[in-house]
């Protein structure tokens, strides 16, 4: 959209989920900017804990602009943005997801999804506002939910042959940093995702001829799943929520191919295989 680098914040950015897969790229882009930035977490000097409201106060206080990663566990984003407000923030950028506005988008969902309703707040509150809608980060193969998978040579998933726009985490910084510091954002909802769609075996067997060893994709059911996830210690309701989640790429809605980070970098975003050149190689995930 821009090309402009001119900041338009001079107080300090705030980000919360510093020390996430986005959040600390976000960090990173910012600081190479030159901007000031707060890194919220609970472990960092701007101490930040969603579920302690006692701690938002002090991180909002004089910040320009928010990078806002909700908990997903404990979502309070409509809260945390009236205090924003209270607090003379004047713009927000949003880390939402993909297809959270379509109504058949997760399969068995119930409630709107809290990152529809954490939407809904952002653009009620008067401030200067842009949201982005990822779809599946290619970062999840190398520090995400994939990443055992990876190391164990095999990805047991419920996704069939569902295919996905895997977005880079970098460009998702990179837009989130451009719209925290430039014009022309404002009022936007920009969905993300990669330049080409990618099944679960096409994208093992990319990251299969960069380790030199094969990782197998292994379709299985949505029940097989749930339950060895549960066995892992997750809750059955957390559970639950990853197989709806899973579930848009088993119907394919993952495959469509979004323009998002065009409009707003005026660039094409990364490639699969870029972020598999960066990530792996021979010995990768060996101790």
């Amino acid at each position: 959209m821009t090309e402009n680098t001119n900041t338009t914040t001079t107080r300090p950015v705030l980000v919360t989920g510093a020390t996430g897969m986005t959040g600390r790229r976000v960090l990173s882009q910012l600081r190479e900017r030159g901007v000031e930035t707060r890194a919220a977490s609970r472990s960092s000097a701007w101490a930040f804990d969603w579920s302690d409201p006692t701690t938002w106060d002090r991180v909002l206080r004089s910040a320009g602009a928010v990078y806002l990663v909700q908990n997903d566990l404990d979502p309070r984003t409509p809260e945390f943005v009236q205090r924003a407000v209270a607090l003379g923030v004047d713009r927000i950028v949003q880390l939402s997801a993909r297809g959270v506005d379509g109504p058949a988008y997760f399969e068995g969902g119930g409630e709107p999804p809290a990152h529809l309703l954490g939407e809904r707040a952002v653009k009620a509150s008067g401030l200067e506002w842009t949201i982005l809608r990822p779809g599946w980060f290619s970062q999840n193969f190398g520090e995400g939910l994939l990443v055992d998978g990876v190391r164990a040579g095999v990805l047991r998933l419920p996704t069939a042959d569902g295919a996905t726009t895997w977005i880079d985490a970098e460009d998702i910084a990179a837009v989130a940093a451009a719209a925290l510091t430039e014009p022309g954002h404002q009022g936007r909802t920009y969905e993300l995702g990669g330049p080409r769609a990618l099944t679960m075996a096409e994208a093992a067997a990319e990251i299969s001829r960069a380790l030199g060893r094969t990782l197998r994709y292994e379709p299985i059911s949505e029940e097989e799943y749930a339950k060895g996830l549960v066995a892992e210690g997750w809750s059955e309701a957390a559970a639950g929520e990853m197989v709806v989640a899973l579930s848009a790429i088993r119907r394919d809605l993952e495959a469509k191919v979004s323009t998002g980070v065009q409009e707003a970098l005026g660039r094409e975003p990364r490639d699969f295989s870029d972020y598999v050149a960066r990530t792996f190689h021979a010995g990768w995930g060996r101790s």
